[in-house]
């Protein structure tokens, strides 16, 4: 992508599809002026092994996975397994008071233990693993036609192979030091091998458990620093899981805000509240400094409320300060000044003196009031200290956690609370989904530093991780039968690392999603049910990809549970995953169908597809040559949108398809008021064609891996070259690198500009692109419809869903044209 007068780039986003243009031979005319063509248009602006243990009957509660899990069966006697699995590297180990139900899930064949951390803050203890995870991929190549005289008509473009791919899992798993036994002799069992010879352990298990763990493992423990460990993990889960932190707001609904992480995650300052509170401002990857704390925290409570209440549990004793009422027992404003407090501009109910009444008056009070009370007056003394902190060091992002969080709504109400009146709303307080495994993903980390796992990118699995609970009992009161966020975290290395796109105005503002399901509830039910009557298409188009397989139905019955339940899961908690979107409900189908080796559902479909479309493209090209230029243009836009018509995604369109095989490229075009094969060769192909023929620059971006029926940047690349040995146009562009194929790193029908393959980020930069194109429904409507760039944007697509189309103000197949230019 060059921005020189005359030669200009394209970054497309589409099947994956995303472009950049000025036209050179019409000055000051960017792209045809938008035309409303009945519909919507803005002007400018993823082997069986032994079974490990089973930890005890309460860690089968309140999961929520499917009827499978990877490697082995998980630690309940009714979770079979069903993904196949690899050789565990590494692992580490983490323990807090901090309860839940949990279930360790995943063994690993040829077990090669190289580092474990452990973690003890009283009552959990947290497994940290590394495996190499086999799964099937659909691989294709080019038919080898040497020796033969013609291609054959009736011959596929290219050739489709599944293939075994190994890639790399990072697992974290809570349990109670119940069973800190039968985990370590699943450690020794599984994951230790003979040249394994030191354990990392971090927390109070690094005395508490260390005589036990050298003598089960026979294995020297190696003890690493608490907050160094905390640390390295708020920050892995920081820079890798985009909708990791949240605010706790107790009047909304849902009562979890999910925050956009900054692009920079530093500064920032951590509130880590165990037996007494840390402070620690942190300012690089490497720089952290313990700026304060407080012997006042989390055992306070605990030793306190024992004493007041005879309760010795720690849980109970929140539970009881959830049924309390402080105001019996605190003595506030209006009980000292009366009316006259208005005068001081204070209100009435704030609190003057915690335990004030009980000096005074001749009662008994409850528990609970006691409780709550207590908790008041230590969240209360730990948020105004925090906000302190973060004045005096200009810091305005805090992040709360330690087991004296751990999800509870009660506590993060109350430090919520504390923090706004303290701060005048200047500081915000910040919760993490994960921030029960800090310690052990950074004890992993630590151990693991001669892999350097900092350099690639990670992202969640939903198929293989709990989400975090919901925190109204009467919602689902039989997964908060013990408390706790989260029970089980898998995160998947990425093949290549992703950053933003350059392009975007302002990173840290950039949401890439359109419609957030947490917060409308309409839309979300609409969606919710949506998927779920997608459903038995989903499943049969995964069987009949595999028509040789004895055991694809009985898999994709199993996906359909398993997605089925995650549906249910978020019927009740939206918030599980972070904020609910249709990206997320596309994404969590696709790990859904990963998990019980179907790569690639589509890849039969879009083989059939690609070699009709391929037949057509010279008939295509040659009809739009032949117009003058601006019937080209028009002509273009509306073969680049009729081929996105072609989406085995939507179910208004897969009805039509499935319904009239014949529907084809022109009764599209006459249909409008992505994807693979029409999209791309017969809609992107003469787009682009026509870019390249005035002297601009083309990057042509396209999916990592599969998504439904979208292209991928390993089928893209065939059907180039075979476009170019029909083409001289893109024959001789290939040639000289003025049309350059490149991966997005994304495999979602949707794309976050935010996490976007690191090579395209460079050739974006390094060509000066100064239009992007993003084309196709879920990549310029479902996200990014309303992303603000530094350059020029081309927004376009479809509408292939009812609702969504009337929403807009639209009709079903309408049309989206949203052409925009930065303000000056």
């Amino acid at each position: 992508m060059v921005a020189e007068a005359r030669r200009l780039g394209w970054s497309v986003a589409s099947p994956s599809f995303s472009l950049s243009a000025r036209d050179p031979h019409a000055p000051g005319q960017a792209w045809p002026r938008c035309k409303r063509w009945d519909g919507l248009c803005d002007s400018p602006r993823r082997g069986s092994v032994a079974p490990p243990p089973v930890f005890g009957s309460p860690w089968n509660q309140g999961l929520g996975w499917g009827a499978s899990r990877e490697v082995g069966s998980a630690l309940s006697p009714n979770l079979q397994s069903a993904r196949p699995g690899g050789a565990c590297q590494r692992a580490g180990m983490g323990s807090s008071v901090s309860g839940s139900s949990s279930s360790l899930g995943e063994t690993c064949q040829n077990g090669a233990l190289l580092d474990v951390g452990l973690e003890d803050g009283g009552s959990l203890t947290k497994l940290a693993y590394y495996s190499t995870v086999q799964h099937k991929v659909a691989k294709v190549r080019s038919f080898d036609h040497s020796g033969k005289d013609t291609e054959q008509d009736h011959e596929p473009p290219y050739e489709i192979s599944v293939q075994e791919e190994v890639t790399a899992r990072l697992h974290f798993v809570k349990f109670e030091n119940t069973y800190i036994e039968a985990c370590l002799d699943f450690i020794k069992d599984h994951l230790v091998n003979t040249e394994t010879k030191v354990i990392q352990a971090t927390g109070g298990g690094a005395y508490k458990f260390k005589d036990l763990i050298e003598e089960k493992l026979q294995l020297k423990v190696d003890k690493e620093d608490v907050m160094t460990c905390l640390i390295k993990g708020c920050n892995f889960v920081l820079k890798n899981i985009p909708h990791e932190a949240f605010v706790y707001q107790k009047d909304s609904d849902p009562e979890f805000r999910f925050q956009t992480n900054h692009p920079n995650i530093f500064p920032y300052l951590l509130v880590n509240i165990g037996s007494g509170v840390s402070i620690v401002k942190v300012e690089t990857e490497d720089r952290f400094e313990w700026i304060g704390g407080s012997s006042i925290g989390g055992g306070t409570f605990w030793g306190l409320g024992a004493l007041l209440t005879k309760t010795k549990k720690f849980d109970e004793l929140l539970q009881l300060a959830s049924r309390g009422q402080h105001t019996n027992v605190d003595m506030l404003v209006q009980d000292i000044y009366g009316g006259a407090h208005e005068t001081l501009g204070l209100s009435g109910n704030l609190i003057a003196s915690s335990f004030g009444k009980s000096a005074t008056a001749d009662q008994e009070f409850s528990k609970e009031d006691m409780a709550k009370s207590l908790l008041h007056m230590i969240s209360n003394d730990i948020g105004q200290l925090a906000c302190l902190y973060a004045r005096l060091h200009c810091l305005d992002r805090v992040y709360f956690g330690g087991f004296f969080i751990r999800g509870h709504p009660v506590t993060m109400r109350t430090i919520t609370y504390s923090i706004n009146f303290f701060s005048k709303g200047e500081v915000q307080a910040l919760f993490l989904r994960h921030e029960g495994y800090l310690g052990a993903i950074g004890a992993f980390l630590k151990g693991a530093e001669q892999d350097n796992p900092n350099q690639y990118s990670w992202g969640e699995n939903y198929a293989g991780s709990s989400g975090l609970m919901s925190s109204s009992p009467e919602l689902c009161p039989t997964q908060r039968a013990r408390s706790g966020t989260f029970d089980l975290l898998e995160m998947d290395r990425l093949e290549r690392p992703l950053v933003n796109l350059p392009l975007l105005l302002d990173p840290s503002s950039y949401v890439p999603d359109t419609v957030d399901l947490t917060d409308d509830a309409l839309a979300r039910k609409y969606w919710l049910t949506c998927f779920e009557e997608a459903l038995d298409g989903v499943v049969k188009r995964a069987v009949a990809s595999q028509p040789g397989s004895v055991d694809a139905a009985e898999r994709a019955e199993k996906f359909r549970q398993k997605y089925w339940n995650k549906l249910q899961t978020l019927r009740h908690q939206p918030f599980a995953y972070g904020t609910l979107t249709v990206r997320s409900l596309l994404d969590t189908r696709e790990h859904c169908l990963n998990e019980f080796n179907f790569p690639d559902p589509y890849s039969k479909v879009k083989q059939k597809d690609n070699g009709v479309a391929l037949k057509c493209f010279q008939r295509v090209v040659s009809a739009l040559d032949a117009l003058d230029w601006e019937e080209r243009q028009l002509a273009l836009v509306k073969g680049l949108l009729a081929g996105n018509v072609f989406d085995w995604g939507a179910k208004a369109v897969s009805d039509v398809l499935e319904s009239d095989p014949q529907f084809g490229f022109e009764e599209a075009k006459k249909k409008l008021q992505d994807n693979s094969g029409v999209d791309v060769i017969l809609g992107v192909f003469p787009f682009v064609r026509e870019l390249l023929s005035r002297g601009t620059e083309v990057i042509l971006a396209c999916n990592s891996g599969p998504a439904l029926n979208d292209v991928t940047y390993s089928e893209s690349l065939i059907v180039a070259e075979r476009i170019a040995a029909m083409d001289p146009v893109i024959h001789s562009a290939l040639r000289e690198e003025r049309l350059l194929l490149v991966q997005t790193g994304s495999s979602s029908p949707c794309l976050d500009l935010s996490r976007l393959d690191k090579g395209l980020a460079v050739l974006v930069r390094e060509r000066g692109a100064d239009l992007v194109v993003i084309e196709g429904m879920g990549r310029a409507v479902h996200t990014n419809y309303h992303a603000a760039l530094c350059c020029e944007s081309l927004k376009l697509a479809v509408i292939k869903n009812s609702w969504l189309a009337e929403r807009l103000g639209g009709q079903l197949f309408s049309v989206i044209f949203k052409y925009e230019v930065p303000a000056e």
